[in-house]
């Protein structure tokens, strides 16, 4: 690890880094239309990048729908510039090292800003142990099965989660 990656540096004016951007390419890939994130007719409905549209399965009206290249560089920029905004607005302690900002950003907009809430807290606390725990939990979603929501893990979101806490691990 370079020795700028592993020093603890003021926040404010962090930015997410190409190398991790490129990472989270890897795990958010382009899809041009909607579609459901659990298989279909389970999860949610989802577009693009791994954009939200609403809970619960799409429509067919939905799953009939294109979506742009500019419209998921678009969404995309606009999603990556909120959560480095929602990192920087919940750490209070201020210092993080360029991978944990990083790290913290990629969950941040994978998991939402209430998904990440309870990280942030650990984070500000010091228990970086914990944070990295908790974000390695994160590995279920909801899909409907039989009329009935159940839990279930996304097997995708397990390396994901192990390079994001990676980070919070490593700190002695």
């Amino acid at each position: 690890m370079p020795a700028e990656a592993s020093q603890a540096i003021d926040i404010s004016k962090m930015r997410l880094s190409n190398n991790w951007r490129e990472r989270m390419r890897r795990h958010e890939k382009k899809v041009y239309n909607y579609y459901d994130d659990g298989g279909p007719g389970r999860g949610n409905c989802t577009r693009g990048i791994g954009i939200l549209a609403h809970y619960g399965p799409c429509s067919q009206e939905e799953l009939k729908t294109p979506v742009s290249d500019t419209q998921i560089e678009a969404e995309f920029a606009s999603r990556l510039s909120y959560a480095e905004c929602v990192v920087r607005r919940n750490i209070t302690s201020r210092a993080l090292t360029q991978a944990q900002f990083d790290a913290l950003v990629s969950f941040t907009y994978n998991a939402g800003e209430g998904g990440a809430k309870t990280t942030f807290a650990l984070v500000n606390a010091g228990d970086f142990k914990g944070a990295a725990s908790r974000i390695s939990s994160f590995i279920y979603v909801h899909v409907k099965r039989k009329g009935k929501r159940v839990k279930v893990v996304a097997r995708g979101l397990i390396p994901r989660r192990a390079e994001e806490s990676a980070p919070f691990r490593e700190v002695k």
